[in-house]
């Protein structure tokens, strides 16, 4: 098996095993213990230098951040992405809608409510009225198309 996925269940790590599924690739998966934060440890720093998941190792090429992986992803099956500048275009922009604004937000404001020791309500709620925004954003996109 050529693909390997270095991943932990996350949002972030379950949109990469998605696309590998719709994308019909065999992979196989190294999940990451949070809990021992093997994600700081020096071999995976040596794949991922931000510690992060997901990372993705195809035939010993390496790619980290799940935008990036998405990306190369498409690209190698020529699915997803299309050729077209325009059309290539819409998808990028609503990639980076994901991963600069949805993804970010939605973290947030998990963390301000379900993981913070203390619950502060003003951040919860200004972050749970952010992620109503975008999904108003996403929901009139998605409504036409």
């Amino acid at each position: 098996m050529a693909i390997k996925l270095y991943t932990a269940a996350t949002p972030n790590g379950w949109k990469i095993s998605i696309a590998l599924e719709e994308m019909g690739l065999p992979y196989e998966v190294r999940v990451i213990d949070f809990a021992s934060q093997e994600q700081k440890a020096d071999w995976y720093l040596g794949l991922n230098p931000n510690g992060r998941i997901p990372t993705l190792e195809d035939d010993g090429f390496v790619v980290f951040e799940s935008g990036a992986i998405l990306v190369y992803l498409a690209e190698k099956t020529g699915r997803f992405l299309p050729r077209d500048v325009q059309g290539r275009s819409r998808v990028m922009q609503w990639l980076m809608f994901q991963m600069s604004a949805i993804g970010p937000m939605m973290g947030q404001a998990n963390v301000f409510l379900r993981y913070f020791p203390e619950k502060i309500q003003p951040a919860i709620d200004r972050y749970q009225r952010e992620v109503l925004r975008l999904f108003g954003v996403l929901d009139r996109q998605l409504a036409n198309h």
